[in-house]
């Protein structure tokens, strides 16, 4: 309750870059934890999001639900980016669905003007070819046939997440927080069917619980709260920090070990986003 109550004069993009790193590194334990739950991946999607919806009340209290146009788009973009991650996380390698998710900013970049009347820039346009470059060499280190269908939900989940990212951004006079919530309760009513085959162990529930509370719970509220502060651009190039972490979480938890080419595509990405942050912060003071 207490980030709510900020007033609107506080300074824009220093607060909401913090706000997005820490969402970024809260978001980048998503890796480690969907492989760690043993169950089906609309199943893990559901639980976590039933748990991250009730830490999501605990903050913002009472929700507004306006039903506008960009509020359900918000949730269906939510809802759907999330699905798409999980089952991308189950079919292809976490540094794969990870990384091809940052192909959000190509089209954030390329729907924001039209949505949102808010220009892209040549450095814009610059850091993001940076961090695709960056992509493209991870993807090529690690391209395997058997996760075709985890690279393509993955990219997929890029194109849903840049419209998360647009429509939360229209409702920056309003409280977009209510587009997560909704999400998260369309996210667990699809999953409830896929939660009978089978089940997680005592192992995978403590799991579902660190996924529901600190990788969605609380990173999703500081990352709504950011994006009244900042362009929807703006908010997926610096969350690109987190494409770093997660790949190498995994590999220090897992074993899952990224190539020399990941590792020059991981190098530009996080180069870029903290240039790029730097830049955006200091242009705002």
């Amino acid at each position: 309750m207490v980030l709510t109550k900020l007033s609107d004069k506080t300074p824009g993009a220093p607060l909401a870059v913090t706000l997005l790193v820490g969402s970024a590194i809260l978001w980048s334990t998503g890796g480690v934890l969907v492989k760690w739950v043993d169950w089906h991946p609309l199943a893990i999607a559901s639980v976590r999001s039933a748990i991250a919806s009730v830490v999501l009340l605990v903050f913002i209290g009472k929700p507004k639900f306006t039903w506008s146009f960009a509020q359900l788009g918000g949730a269906i973009s939510y809802s759907v980016t999330m699905i798409l991650f999980v089952s991308a996380i189950k079919f292809t390698t976490a540094a794969n669905a990870v990384l091809l998710s940052y192909t959000a900013p190509i089209f954030a970049a390329l729907f924001s003007g039209l949505y949102l009347k808010e220009m892209t820039s040549r450095y814009d346009w610059l850091t993001t070819a940076i961090v695709v470059g960056g992509i493209v060499l991870f993807f090529l280190d690690r391209l395997e046939v058997k996760g075709l269908w985890g690279n393509i939900m993955a990219i997929s989940s890029g194109f849903t997440w840049a419209w998360l990212a647009l429509f939360l951004r229209k409702q920056k006079s309003g409280s977009p927080f209510e587009s997560i919530l909704l999400g998260h309760w369309l996210t667990f009513i699809i999953g409830i069917p896929f939660m009978f085959r089978g089940g997680p162990s005592l192992h995978g529930w403590y799991g579902l619980v660190l996924l529901g509370v600190f990788q969605q719970g609380i990173s999703q509220f500081l990352y709504a709260f950011a994006m009244k502060k900042v362009r929807a651009l703006d908010s997926i190039l610096i969350l690109a920090f987190e494409s770093v972490l997660n790949p190498l979480l995994v590999y220090l938890i897992i074993g899952e070990m990224p190539g020399k080419m990941a590792l020059m595509g991981g190098s530009l990405v996080l180069g870029a986003v903290t240039t790029y942050s730097i830049f955006r912060t200091k242009r705002e003071r």
